[in-house]
């Protein structure tokens, strides 16, 4: 079993490393559901991780139905992090009826090619999710990360199996959000699954020693915690 970490910064992937992550998918602004992190941040994590780097291409917050000028800077991000030497991206895009985009999805697998491609969780959202699976086959995915089609995977757990079965070793099913140490040897009896994600995410303390109090700001980050990473690694090496 593998385990792929989320990692919404710099910190946070190196953690994730140290605890014994098999991947990082690598992202910014947790709030928005992560977006594409910006170049300096990609090339940096290149080169500090030995494990595989995955960074997700999306462009903006919201949902997954793209402009055409949305789609050229997805192309260019896809560019950059090939010539980085990456190990693979993250994509997923949606018609407006719910299907998967399958020509401009196709055309991003392509100009990736040989990196590894990811369909993130825009999946959660299509509207016949056993179509969606034989289209992102179809377009050269390798795994899709999805909850289900619910908030969390483990309430999605039943049409995670479902998914599982149809998919025949053609792709990996990565089930992904609410991934812990207390319900992943739970979650994988119930799906078959063989990859999971989690973010293990914790909110890490501002190291400043002067705050301006009349700010009234919070100015934790999100990071990832390597005691849950840890418990998480050893529950799935033992299975």
């Amino acid at each position: 079993m593998l385990l792929e970490i989320c990692a919404f910064n710099l910190p946070a992937a190196l953690a994730a490393q140290r605890a014994g992550a098999d991947r990082i998918e690598f992202c910014a602004a947790p709030e928005e559901g992560g977006v594409t992190p910006s170049a300096g941040l990609i090339r940096r994590a290149r080169e500090m991780l030995r494990i595989p780097l995955y960074p997700i291409i999306r462009p903006r917050e919201g949902d997954f139905l793209y402009s055409e000028d949305e789609f050229t800077v997805m192309m260019q991000d896809i560019a950059f992090c090939r010539g980085l030497g990456c190990d693979g991206v993250v994509i997923g895009m949606l018609l407006a009826d719910g299907r998967v985009d399958q020509a401009r999805c196709g055309r991003l697998v392509e100009a990736a090619y040989p990196l590894g491609v990811t369909f993130h969780r825009a999946f959660d959202r299509a509207a016949d999710p056993f179509e969606a699976l034989e289209t992102i086959i179809g377009i050269g995915c390798e795994r899709i990360l999805t909850s289900g089609q619910r908030p969390v995977a483990m309430e999605g757990a039943e049409l995670l199996r479902e998914l599982v079965r149809q998919a025949d070793e053609r792709i990996v099913i990565m089930p992904g959000s609410g991934v812990r140490a207390s319900n992943i040897a739970e979650l994988a009896a119930r799906t078959g699954a063989v990859e999971f994600h989690t973010s293990a995410r914790v909110r890490g303390a501002s190291a400043m020693e002067y705050v301006n109090g009349a700010m009234e700001e919070d100015l934790s980050m999100v990071m990832a915690d390597e005691e849950e990473i840890r418990k998480i690694r050893e529950i799935i090496s033992a299975s």
